[in-house]
């Protein structure tokens, strides 16, 4: 019986950790630590994560604040995606220097370029701060006045915490503001390109290819940390020096294998496991086909351009990159939801929570609040989604008008900002225009601005787009704003704060886009905000009655962008009856794949060349060189650059990407078929040091064999 116990117990364990989950670092010990060990960790949790001593989370960097990145040897240097890297990259390109098309490698230091603006942040220390900041809080108060209660108590907290001059403090909640933890940053400003190689392999397959398996993709590109001669953050100098870590990463050669331990490491995103059907059933019918229709219209007009113009390929090629990114994952969300029966799970689980709760007075009207809220916010939430798709996100012009509508509103409210505030706009739209098409973005107008008077919900759409032709409209604003050209641009922000202000409100794109702004701002957001706090109110109760009403079952936080771990092995999957994916992908399919000429899936020559000889030095294997594999590990937005750690915490690969099946992972995990994309570091280590002959850079590293 004690054996049948155990078996039971090692088996519920390996289960129940490919089920998915984002764990807090610092609360590791107990089950995560045991679950860890089950699946072939040879790690302790203070291995992990540890304030007294030198621990993995030591090599981990949220890098400029939207992607992962890990130290990988003792002079700083960092380990990211290539598309984390791509707009420095980007910007250090040109039709004479393309490092895009090229790649770029840094032989020494002094040939390593720096980074205006970009930064990447440590985290020195988690505390558990969730007694003093429900300090004075009570069920007396309302959603608002708890929250301010809250906000208030955080405020004193960041205020007398104990930290050095250098080091920076945040408070997050996590259980849907049920919790509260204080993170200790160090945050370092001055980040310098090493390594990038060509977007033929760092974006190898790119938007065809993207969230699908089998990926042949080396998305990877190289950074390097510099401080003060006192390891100290600064500002760009020459004087800065390479930074010391803490920890790096070992990286082992030995490859993986189907079954291998693995860990992710890093600052996903956004995660809403725990929200109820009918949330998600707006998500899935309401505000994601609408998205998906606005991006894929944009996404047709843009490429249609950047394979006709280099330049315009140049210029579009991060933006184009992002805008595509979410809409394959839109598509891929819904689906995936709709094939693992998301909304009925979620609907039994709702079901049985009322059984439980029926003569619970405090939780047995949740879902029904839920019900009421969710309809009552159904249209708002459409009208958000159009404006901020539109207005905000592709369509450049409305874009700008965007920002003189802030503009205006802030020197109006403190005239004393002018100067400034113009400074500002007049410096931000240099980046802007430098990647700017007026007859692109002209296009793309024409088409969304008429998707979004049709379609947005009757009560928010502007007076301004009732009864228009919008051919008419189109020609009349591109071919009269001066938000077009940054000579234009700037000279509508010469004279007097009064002078500007009635240049900018005589614009015929600055007419529209103002209507359109105000509406957002005065009809749009407050509605929806309103809603929406009644909705996280009822969100944070339910989270607590969850835990409540399943105590045996456990629940992990959402990503919020603060450092998690979550673990599983390399897996391969069935995507379809019949069919089932191996784990690892190897050169031969990049060679497979290869379409001369083609921007998706060209390949450069000293690449196929590597091939054909099977050069491929220490890092192939039985003749083949791999570069990619899948794995159980629960990543999303912001896991980007998270490195893959094999069972004693060394190097194995580079997350980038979920399959497409899975990316509903955010909503609705499913060891069945959501799996995590990686660069494996083999692959990795044979593009530098191969194909870019970089041997600096390995040499540099600490290249081990744990599995000899």
């Amino acid at each position: 019986m004690k054996y049948f116990k155990i078996l039971f117990l090692f088996i519920t364990l390996q289960i129940t950790a490919q089920q998915g989950g984002m764990w807090i670092p610092s609360l590791l010990e107990g089950m995560n630590e045991t679950e860890m060990q089950s699946l072939g960790s040879k790690m302790s949790a203070k291995d992990i994560y540890d304030t007294n001593n030198s621990s993995l989370k030591d090599a981990i960097i949220h890098f400029n604040g939207g992607c992962t990145g890990e130290i990988i040897s003792d002079k700083g240097l960092i380990l990211t995606n290539h598309h984390c890297g791509y707009g420095a990259i980007q910007s250090h390109s040109s039709v004479e220097h393309d490092y895009l098309k090229n790649g770029f490698w840094a032989m020494s230091d002094t040939e390593e370029l720096s980074n205006p603006g970009m930064y990447v942040t440590f985290i020195k220390r988690i505390d558990d701060v969730t007694k003093q900041a429900f300090n004075g809080v009570n069920d007396v108060m309302n959603a608002k006045e708890k929250q301010s209660k809250i906000d208030q108590n955080i405020a004193i907290i960041k205020k007398n915490v104990t930290k050095d001059d250098w080091q920076d403090v945040q408070v997050r909640a996590f259980y849907k503001g049920n919790q509260y933890l204080l993170f200790i940053i160090e945050k370092y400003n001055d980040i310098r390109l090493v390594g990038a190689p060509p977007t033929a392999i760092g974006k190898f397959g790119s938007d065809t290819d993207n969230w699908m398996w089998p990926r042949h993709t080396g998305d990877f590109s190289l950074f390097r940390i510099y401080a003060d001669k006192n390891n100290r953050p600064a500002e760009y100098s020459k004087d800065n020096v390479p930074f010391k870590p803490k920890h790096f990463l070992p990286v082992s050669i030995d490859g993986v294998v189907e079954d291998d331990f693995t860990l992710i490491f890093g600052f996903p995103g956004r995660t809403n496991e725990y929200l109820p059907a009918i949330a998600i059933d707006q998500i899935v019918h309401t505000v994601n086909p609408a998205k998906i229709e606005i991006r894929d219209e944009a996404l047709k007009i843009v490429d249609s351009y950047m394979r006709a113009d280099d330049k315009i390929k140049i210029q579009y090629a991060s933006k184009y990159a992002r805008i595509a990114n979410y809409w394959k994952k839109w598509i891929g969300e819904n689906q995936g939801i709709e094939k693992s029966n998301a909304i009925a799970k979620k609907q039994k689980l709702e079901q049985e929570f009322i059984n439980i709760n029926k003569n619970n007075s405090k939780y047995k009207n949740l879902l029904n609040d839920f019900d009421k809220l969710y309809k009552e916010i159904d249209d708002v939430a459409l009208a958000r989604a159009y404006w901020t798709e539109v207005s905000y996100r592709n369509v450049e012009l409305l874009r700008a008008t965007v920002r003189l509508y802030q503009f205006e509103e802030k020197v109006t409210a403190d005239p004393t900002s002018f100067e400034s505030e113009r400074a500002k706009l007049i410096n931000s739209s240099k980046g802007n225009f430098k990647n700017y098409n007026a007859k692109v973005d002209k296009d793309v107008f024409e088409k969304l601005i008429e998707i979004y008077s049709t379609k947005i919900p009757a009560a928010y759409l502007s007076d301004n787009l009732k009864n228009v032709n919008y051919s008419d409209l189109t020609n009349t604003i591109y071919g009269k704003s001066k938000l077009t050209n940054p000579e234009d641009f700037k000279s509508l922000l010469e004279g007097t704060q009064q002078q500007v202000i009635e240049k900018i409100n005589a614009d015929p794109a600055y007419i529209l886009g103002k209507d359109l702004t105000k509406d957002f701002y005065t009809k749009i957001n407050p509605k929806f905000y309103e809603i929406n706090l009644e909705i996280q109110a009822v969100q944070k109760e339910y989270m607590k009655a969850l835990m409540e009403t399943f105590p045996d079952e456990r629940f992990f936080p959402d990503a919020n962008s603060t450092l998690r771990i979550t673990y599983g092995k390399v897996k391969g999957y069935y995507p379809k009856d019949g069919i089932y994916y191996k784990p690892v992908s190897y050169l031969k399919g990049v060679i497979e794949k290869y379409k001369p000429g083609d921007y998706e899936f060209d390949v450069p020559q000293k690449l196929i060349n590597l091939y054909q000889n099977k050069d491929f030095g220490k890092y192939g294997i039985d003749g083949k060189m791999p570069v990619n594999f899948i794995g159980t590990n629960h990543t999303t937005g912001g896991n980007s650059g998270s490195p893959a750690l094999d069972a004693y915490g060394n190097l194995i690969g580079l997350n980038f990407d979920r399959v497409w099946e899975g990316t509903m992972s955010d909503y609705n995990y499913d060891p069945e078929i959501c799996r995590n994309i990686m660069v494996d570091v083999r692959y990795i280590l044979f593009i530098i040091d191969k194909y870019a002959g970089n041997k600096r850079l390995i040499n540099e590293m600490k290249l081990v064999h744990p599995k000899k």
